[in-house]
């Protein structure tokens, strides 16, 4: 008798989460705000045209969003204690904030208290892939905005340092797969990173903290670029291009780098310890297969920005980005 109950509660749990993302549709506010999109957009363009790298921090803040707690725009969240997501040493070199609030203000003189946070910060992340000449999708709509931020939940989020078993592991428990992990991870291929991020592979690999305890996965030259750019484990203030030549532009050149032991990160040279990623990394490097690739960084998008959705009744939608209503 339990066990059927534990059923049927798991059957129902499945039913209630395929509902949440049904919900989400792309022309939900097709009615109560169709002019959304064209006002997120001209934001996007005035933005960028003025501060191009600002795409790849926007990109990142939507993924950091979708992993913990769900796309619910908790990332956004102030705490007066310092105790919210933003916080957390992850989140500390997130930026773009006060521009996530400005687009929620022209939102709001357009259409008041119609539009989430958590909505508009997926339409930032699509226009900032497509302004850099990336993929351009139909975002799936709806989401309702949280009011729990926790700094020490972002702990979901993977870590550049993770290899691949805790790379699948995390993304899993967002439903997201191998192959959802590898696209997603050529989100990198906009963007800067700091030299902390990945400061490790160039002197204390193995923990001896001497020049000589490198990474030896990572391609000498490159490793030897990287050292002259971060010249200690202490530097906080360092920006490396995460995909050099390119960082401004969305294209497969990521995919050329990882494939030469090039990537940045632990969590990219990961990808080449698996069949099945380090497969699909061969593929693109070479570029011929640019709209494969689009087609399929478009859909895990679209799977990520499903993940743990607020909708309907749930939550609610926020006047301003970093605080809740109530």
């Amino acid at each position: 008798m339990a066990s059927r109950a534990m059923m049927v509660a798991v059957l129902l749990a499945a039913v209630a989460a395929t509902c949440a993302r049904a919900q989400l549709h792309e022309k939900f506010y097709g009615e109560t705000c169709p002019s959304v999109e064209d006002v997120v957009r001209k934001e996007m363009v005035r933005a960028l045209s003025l501060a191009p790298s600002l795409a790849g921090p926007l990109l990142r803040m939507h993924f950091h969003d979708c992993f913990v707690r769900g796309c619910d725009g908790s990332v956004l969240l102030d705490s007066a204690n310092k105790t919210a997501e933003k916080d957390a040493k992850p989140n500390q070199t997130l930026r773009g904030f006060d521009f996530v609030e400005k687009v929620k203000a022209a939102v709001e003189k357009a259409c008041p208290d119609t539009v989430s946070c958590a909505d508009i910060l997926a339409l930032m992340a699509r226009d900032a892939v497509w302004l850099s000449k990336g993929p351009f999708w139909e975002v799936p709509l709806g989401r309702r905005d949280g009011s729990v931020s926790i700094s020490n939940e972002t702990n979901q989020l993977p870590p550049p340092t993770a290899n691949f078993t805790v790379l699948t592991q995390l993304f899993a428990a967002k439903n997201l797969d191998s192959k959802d992990l590898v696209v997603l991870s050529a989100g990198h291929t906009i963007g800067t990173s700091h030299c902390f991020s990945f400061s490790d592979r160039l002197y204390n690999f193995t923990g001896r903290v001497n020049p000589t305890d490198i990474d030896p996965t990572l391609e000498p030259q490159y490793m030897a670029k990287l050292r002259n750019k971060c010249t200690s484990l202490n530097d906080n203030t360092t920006l490396v291009e995460m995909d050099p030549g390119s960082f401004r532009t969305f294209d497969l050149a990521y995919f050329k780098n990882v494939v030469k032991r090039r990537g940045l990160f632990h969590s990219d040279g990961a990808l080449l310890t698996n069949a099945f990623t380090r497969a699909y990394v061969e593929r693109h490097a070479g570029g011929s297969y640019k709209e494969e690739f689009f087609a399929d960084f478009a859909a895990s998008m679209i799977k990520m920005g499903n993940a743990d959705v607020l909708t309907g009744s749930q939550g609610e939608i926020r006047k301003k980005c970093n605080v809740p209503n109530h």
